[in-house]
C-alpha cells in the first residue's frame, strides 16, 4: 500500500473513484460542493507516519454519495493493524443519522490470547474511538458499533501454527457540519489514524485523552 502523502495529495484517481460513485446513485448530476469540499479535505489531509492510507472503492448503496479510504499501520516491514473508512453523504438528511453526513469504519488487529480474555477489551476499545475524537475537540452524534473478537486454534496439518485472536471495530458516527454544511474531515481522518494507532499499540502522537486506556502491544505483526 502507498504512503499516505503519495496518495491522497496527487493526481485525481482518488477523485474519479468519487465522482463515479456520486453519479452511479446521484443521477450524474457531478459531485455536490458539501461532499466535493469534504472530499477534498480527506485528499489534502496529512495523516501521522505510521499510517499508509489510500483510496479504495466505495459502496454504492449505502447513501447517493460515497467516499472511501483504507489504511494499514506499519512498523518497518510489519502490518500491526488495518482499516477502512468511508464517508457517506445524502443532501436531504437521514433521520438515523441526524445529518446529512455519516462516517463507517472497519478497524481489525491481532491480539495476544490472554489479552483478547480481558473481559473489558469491547469498552476498552469502545473508548478508543470515543477518545480519539474527543481528543481533537471533534463534534459528533449519533455513535453506534460492534466491537468483536474471534479466537482462532489449528489443528491438524496446521497444528503448529500458534493461536491467534483478532479484535474487529465496527462503528460510525455523524461529524457535525460546519460552514458551507461541510464537516471538518481532516481533522476525523486524523482521529480515525489515531484509533487505528492505538488499535496497532503505538505511542500517541501527542497529548491524548488520559480517560482513554492504553494496552500494551499486541501479537507480533504480520510481514508485508
Amino acid at each position: 500500500m502507498a504512503a499516505a502523502q503519495g496518495r491522497l495529495s496527487d493526481g485525481a484517481d482518488g477523485m474519479d473513484d468519487a465522482e463515479d460513485t456520486a453519479q452511479g446513485r446521484g443521477g450524474g448530476g457531478g459531485l455536490p460542493p458539501a461532499f466535493r469540499a469534504a472530499v477534498d479535505a480527506l485528499r489534502a489531509a496529512r495523516p501521522r507516519p505510521q499510517v499508509e492510507v489510500e483510496p479504495t472503492p466505495a459502496p454504492q448503496r449505502l447513501a447517493p454519495y460515497a467516499y472511501a479510504l483504507e489504511a494499514v499501520v506499519v512498523d518497518g516491514e510489519q502490518e500491526l493493524a488495518d482499516g477502512r473508512l468511508v464517508l457517506l453523504h445524502d443532501p436531504e438528511g437521514h433521520d438515523a443519522w441526524q445529518g446529512t453526513f455519516r462516517l463507517v469504519t472497519l478497524v481489525r488487529a491481532e491480539l495476544e490470547p490472554e489479552m483478547a480474555a480481558d473481559p473489558l477489551l469491547p469498552e476498552v476499545c469502545w473508548s478508543w474511538l470515543t477518545g480519539a475524537l474527543q481528543a481533537r475537540g471533534l463534534a459528533y452524534g449519533e455513535p453506534s458499533g460492534t466491537i468483536t473478537r474471534a479466537a482462532s486454534h489449528y489443528f491438524g496439518g496446521l497444528a503448529e501454527r500458534p493461536a491467534a485472536s483478532q479484535i474487529e471495530i465496527r462503528a460510525s458516527w455523524t461529524p457535525r457540519e460546519g460552514l458551507g454544511g461541510v464537516p471538518d474531515t481532516a481533522a476525523h481522518l486524523a482521529s480515525w489514524c489515531d484509533l487505528l494507532a492505538q488499535v496497532a499499540g503505538l505511542p500517541p502522537a501527542g497529548p491524548g485523552d488520559a480517560s482513554v486506556v492504553t494496552l500494551p502491544q499486541r501479537r507480533g505483526p504480520q510481514s508485508r
